[in-house]
């Protein structure tokens, strides 16, 4: 046992005393230092997050990190129609929309009278029931594009919309918007009021809807999405002399006797029309 164990020791020591065996041993040792510190400095670089990195692009669906699926665009949401007023508590529709398909009782109902002329209306008249101020509401999202005052229909705002539509809002006071300004569905554009064309409907709001330029019963399209909103085709009525467009000159009062079974007089070209929405039919 002791022969072995000197055996080695006098091994060893003939290994330590050869020229090259310093030299390998710092080699080795280097070698071991260097790797513990590259394995060190990796395990950092793994734990550090990559501050390069935008996280919001991420969120965003700009995909900065590849993925298999890109992220959709969000799409802005379809508003349905709703009646310009806050609540339909305390309010009536006095006069509806004239449509030749409707029997007799709906379409006077469509009718207002005026300077002896019937005219029929291309919108809805909304009343209040009570003394209450009656606020007007944009019915849609879009931009006003005009505000006026008519002498026989008050205060009148023009706002368009997305999808070719456009509404009208008449027999206003106070008005609240201004050409070129956005509004956003429920907002106030105005209060109620009276005209001296619909003088008899007291403090109300008359309201169109039109499509492509042509007015749509607004009541037909209520809580539904703008998308949905049609002009249905109907047949050509120019040629009826009891259907005329509605003129400032029709409108002005007569100070001379009305002549019994008058034909229909042709309406001047040369006068400015009054608000769309409205034709006569004269009796």
């Amino acid at each position: 046992m002791k022969e072995e164990k000197r055996g080695l020791k006098n091994h060893w020591k003939q290994i330590v005393r050869k020229k090259g065996f310093f030299p390998a041993l710092y080699l080795v040792i280097a070698a071991i230092l260097l790797t513990g510190v590259l394995w060190y400095q990796n395990l950092n670089r793994v734990s550090e997050p990559d501050l390069n990195l935008n996280y919001q692009d991420e969120l965003r669906g700009e995909n900065p990190l590849d993925l298999d699926e890109p992220s959709e665009p969000a799409t802005t949401p379809v508003e349905n129609v709703s009646l310009p007023i806050l609540s339909e508590e305390n309010t009536q529709i006095v006069t509806k929309f004239y449509e030749h398909g409707i029997d007799q009782e709906e379409q006077e109902q469509a009718l207002v009278f005026y300077n002896n002329n019937y005219y029929q209306s291309q919108g809805i008249d909304i009343a209040a029931t009570n003394e209450d101020p009656l606020q007007v509401v944009a019915a849609l999202s879009g931009e006003v594009i005009e505000v006026k005052e008519d002498p026989l229909l008050g205060y009148v705002v023009q706002i368009e919309h997305e999808h070719d539509v456009t509404t009208y809002y008449s027999s206003l006071t106070d008005v609240e918007v201004e050409p070129s300004q956005k509004v956003s569905q429920g907002d106030i554009i105005a209060h109620a009021g009276t005209s001296l064309f619909s003088q008899d409907k007291g403090i109300h709001v008359h309201f169109e809807i039109r499509k492509d330029g042509q007015p749509v019963n607004p009541e037909s399209f209520l809580d539904q999405p703008v998308t949905d909103i049609t002009v249905e085709e109907t047949a050509d009525v120019s040629d009826d002399p009891t259907d005329q467009d509605l003129n400032q000159s029709e409108l002005e009062p007569d100070q001379s006797e009305p002549e019994p079974e008058q034909s229909n007089p042709e309406p001047d070209q040369s006068d400015q029309e009054l608000e769309s929405g409205i034709t006569t039919t004269h009796t």
